[in-house]
């Protein structure tokens, strides 16, 4: 059993819902083995600063919308005229700018926080962030994973 200051006691699995603005976020920490302090310190600076870490990411997903890959696949998804939820989604939109997509990345909501301290090497998947539009009224994901350091890793669809 690990114990932190951020976290107290975790013997394999620590959970919490935090909030920040106006979202409420699901946040794990979920473990096999006790994992390094070091790598708990991490997380917990993640979450302490993760209102900063939302913002890059968002600004991340808005960099690839010009490579193809998951972010468009899950753009044109939510986007298309014909989704069964198309009218909660555009209501879910808070922004206007212009730009559908990018309204859309910067309109999403932030779900949940998984964190896998024991993956502390660089590139390792060390925490996974979810996003969605009207989350209550679609299925589809956008994941971001980050490594230690908080850089992006991989993003995928979960449609």
């Amino acid at each position: 059993m690990a114990e932190h200051d951020y976290f107290g006691a975790i013997d394999g699995y620590w959970d919490d819902v935090i909030e920040y603005g106006d979202q409420r976020v699901e946040v794990s920490v979920e473990c096999d083995d006790e994992p390094a302090p070091r790598a708990l310190d991490a997380a917990a600076d993640l979450l302490r600063g993760l209102e900063w870490l939302d913002e890059e990411l968002r600004e991340h997903l808005v960099g690839e919308l010009g490579r193809g890959g998951a972010v468009v696949e899950f753009v044109n998804a939510v986007l298309d005229p014909e989704h069964e939820s198309s009218e909660e989604i555009t209501d879910a939109i808070g922004r206007d700018s212009g730009d559908r997509e990018i309204d859309l990345l910067r309109s999403l909501e932030l779900l949940r926080v998984e964190i896998r301290p024991e993956s502390d090497g660089d590139g390792e998947h060390f925490a996974e962030l979810e996003y969605a539009i009207a989350p209550n009224d679609t299925d589809e994901r956008l994941l971001v994973v980050v490594d230690l350091d908080r850089a992006p890793v991989e993003v995928r669809f979960d449609g």
